[in-house]
């Protein structure tokens, strides 16, 4: 069996956290795989199948690598139960019953015959993380081919123990059958009494999606109960016997230094062990409320250095931009002469956008529940590289990877947010020096001044539409936001796409969609100016400048939906369009706004979104994804903004940092476009890119007022009187 060449992955950029030196160091002193999963069959994966679908490599992952030890993908029991083993975790994205449906579906059993093992680096095969919507159309693909697999062995050890050519059998509901009626067996029955391994094929078989019985249907949450009943238990929620809770003392700013420290006063209260290791400080106590009051008795004096504010933070990017940037931080694209395109076009455009710094706001903060068990450390923490994070915890405390287990239960939201793991090694280290099981969960203060924030940026775009209402010209400059679905999807002969990384102030990482959304903000925001400069409507003029047959279905499926053609200007009412691609999916944004123009209040009355993203696995599970994207979206395009001076975040609260509220929802309808001719692409980020350009675009047909911030609301209302636009 030859072995295809390995797949490379190419990391954006701007998930600057996957190359950041961890928060802490700390100067320390240093299977049996089918005995420990019993008998059956199982479908294994060793290293020479560097083939393989799977999504692994290290810290800075740049390509495939295959794990080294033997993995298993699915396991079918003696009993006839079927566990399938998967690095990829359960973040709200429903992936759980996605990957579930696929599995069951090629393995023509009943979903609620599969189990799910996820996030667990003691049982599940080495994952690079959960992260750029590649679960579905990478992972979804891997557990195909398992299945496949699985099934081809059960068909194999049917035909031995019946003595016929394998042709002349068929799977199906659990059981394997003769296809001219006669005898059957189960599953169960085939699994009884072996113990074998069966290594997947190199090819990639999979049943088209036409031929879809379970993936392709809509199929609720797995487990749904659970978490509306509260029985779910999140990382927060965790306990371990004579566990203790822990707490740590922040600096006064970022950046700074310990210059000194006492904690005689937490040292002498009863129960409450101190770790002092570096600048790390900590404390472990009975309960939250003593921690508390041991943080707070500690007294620490920090050096630190003066820092920006965000009142100069856009003038400090284009200043400061890496003249001389790494290789893998590059992004430059160049097609024809800007000059000629200027010279052809009847209008030149040229505007600045700029992007504030976003907070993730999970429901869930980081937590991480820490034991220490004869030299062997295992952590439970919410996080969506949990082999990354046994990788920090192994290089914090110098030991091997063997010896650190991590496990991660559903979690309670990411957003990209949670790829580092440094509430887990916060928890290991004091677990540690307590000598018995730490949990510690950050304040919602910490998570938004500790965690990294979605990167802000300048964006600097000039453009020439001809009088015929072609663009002739584009010239995009992105600086720190980053480079994902940086390049125009329309057609420009002249163009000039550049991605300049800054040294930002603040600790900044990937963000859902990454700089998708706002790169789609600008340069959507931008195609309507220049739709208004030549005197077309936004959609013809888009259209008109697009040959992407996928991007046009999905303006045509929108702009149907929401009427476009139909639409009624009104006192205060706006309509705008957006679209855009990232990550293999095609979307397209209609947008109502309505705006008070005694008040400058802007209410999103109205979205319609189109998605195409390949073949759907599960239609309800793809809805609730675009729904929820709609609705996170609100918040960063219109309201949210992280404040800092100095080196502190000053609205570090959900009192003081505006998300989007109930009141701010409007009714969204989504259109979903099935392309069963198309492999699946992964859809929990790319929904949410073309909200903000939409409704920006709905507010100036409404007021005549372009605004190129994000957000564009800070203050809750538009910054100037209506009356000047009247």
């Amino acid at each position: 069996m030859s072995a295809k060449p390995e797949t490379k992955i190419v990391l954006e950029p701007e998930r600057y956290e996957f190359r950041a030196t961890p928060m802490h160091l700390f100067a320390m002193d240093r299977r049996d795989f089918m005995k420990a999963i019993g008998g059956g069959i199982a479908i294994l994966l060793v290293a020479k199948e560097a083939s393989a679908l799977q999504e692994s490599g290290r810290r800075t992952g740049m390509r495939e690598d295959m794990p080294r030890e033997i993995n298993a993908w699915l396991h079918i029991a003696q009993d006839g139960s079927i566990t399938v083993f998967t690095g990829k975790v359960e973040i709200g994205q429903n992936v759980r019953t996605s990957l579930a449906q696929t599995v069951a579906d090629e393995l023509h059993v009943e979903l609620a015959s599969i189990a799910m093992v996820m996030g667990d680096t003691q049982l599940t095969p080495f994952d690079m993380g959960t992260f750029g919507s590649r679960t579905t159309p990478q992972m979804g693909t891997q557990l195909r081919k398992v299945a496949w697999a699985a099934r081809d062995v059960l068909t194999g050890l049917a035909a031995k123990r019946w003595n016929v050519d394998a042709g002349q059998l068929v799977a199906e509901n659990g059981k394997i059958s003769e296809r001219s009626g006669g005898r059957s067996i189960t599953y169960a029955e085939l699994a009884q009494g072996q113990s074998l391994a069966q290594m997947m094929p190199a090819e990639d078989p999979v049943t088209p999606a036409t031929e879809w019985k379970i993936a392709g249907q809509p199929v609720r949450k797995i487990g749904a109960r659970d978490f509306v009943t509260g029985r779910h238990k999140y990382t927060p929620d965790l306990k371990r016997p004579g566990m203790l809770y822990g707490k740590v003392v922040r600096p006064s700013a970022f950046d700074a230094t310990l210059a000194s420290v006492d904690v005689s006063a937490a040292k002498a209260m009863p129960g409450v062990t101190v770790v002092h290791d570096g600048d790390f400080i900590g404390v472990a106590a009975a309960d939250e409320l003593t921690a508390e009051s041991a943080v707070a008795a500690i007294k620490a004096e920090w050096k630190t250095t003066p820092q920006i504010s965000n009142k100069e933070l856009f003038e400090f990017l284009k200043k400061n931009a890496d003249q001389n940037p790494a290789e893998e931080n590059r992004y430059r694209q160049t097609k024809g002469s800007m000059s000629d395109g200027l010279s052809a076009a009847a209008h030149r455009l040229e505007a600045e956008y700029h992007i504030s710094y976003i907070a993730h706001c999970p429901l869930e903060p980081r937590a991480a529940l820490a034991e220490w068990k004869d030299g062997k450390l295992t952590v439970w923490t919410g996080t969506q590289r949990p082999f990354a994070v046994r990788e920090e915890l192994a290089q914090a405390f110098h030991i091997s990877n063997d010896n650190v287990r991590v496990m991660v239960p559903d979690t309670g939201a990411a957003y990209g947010g949670k790829h580092t793991g440094e509430c887990a090694v916060e928890a290991a280290r004091l677990a540690q020096g307590a000598g018995k099981p730490v949990h510690l969960l950050w304040t919602r203060e910490e998570e938004f001044t500790w965690a990294y924030f979605r990167p802000a940026g300048v964006i600097e775009i000039k453009s020439g539409v001809s009088s015929n209402g072609m663009l002739t010209a584009w010239e995009f400059h992105n600086y720190n936001s980053g480079a994902a679905a940086i390049a125009t999807m329309y057609e420009v002969p002249n163009q000039v796409t550049e991605f300049h990384p800054v040294k930002s102030p603040l600790r900044q990482g990937s963000y859902r969609s990454l700089a998708a959304a706002a790169n789609h903000f600008a340069r959507e925001s931008h195609m309507d100016e220049c739709a208004h400069a030549a005197g077309m409507d936004p959609l013809e003029f888009r259209m008109k400048n697009l040959k992407e047959p996928r991007l046009s279905a999905v303006y045509e499926a929108a702009a149907q939906k929401f009427g476009w053609q139909n639409r009624k200007a009104a006192a205060g009412r706006g309509f705008g369009i957006a679209g855009g691609i990232d990550k293999g999916g095609h979307l397209a944004a209609c947008a109502e706004v309505a705006v008070g123009r005694a008040t400058g209040e802007v209410h999103i009355v109205r979205v319609v979104q189109a998605f195409e993203c390949g073949a759907i696995v599960n239609p309800e599970g793809l809805e609730n994804s675009i729904s929820g994207a709609i609705t996170m979206g609100v918040g960063g395009a219109l309201y949210e903004a992280i404040e800092f001076d100095n080196g502190r975040i000053l609205n570090p609260r959900f009192s003081q940092y505006r998300v989007g509220r109930f009141k701010d929802e409007p009714k969204i309808e989504v259109v979903l476009v099935d392309r069963k001719d198309l492999p699946s692409a992964g859809a929990g980020e790319t929904p949410i890119v073309g909200l903000a350009p939409a409704v920006g675009n709905a507010i100036f047909n409404a007021t005549g007022m372009r605004i190129r911030t994000m957000p564009m609301l800070p203050g809750g209302k538009l910054p100037r009187k209506l009356e000047v636009y009247a």
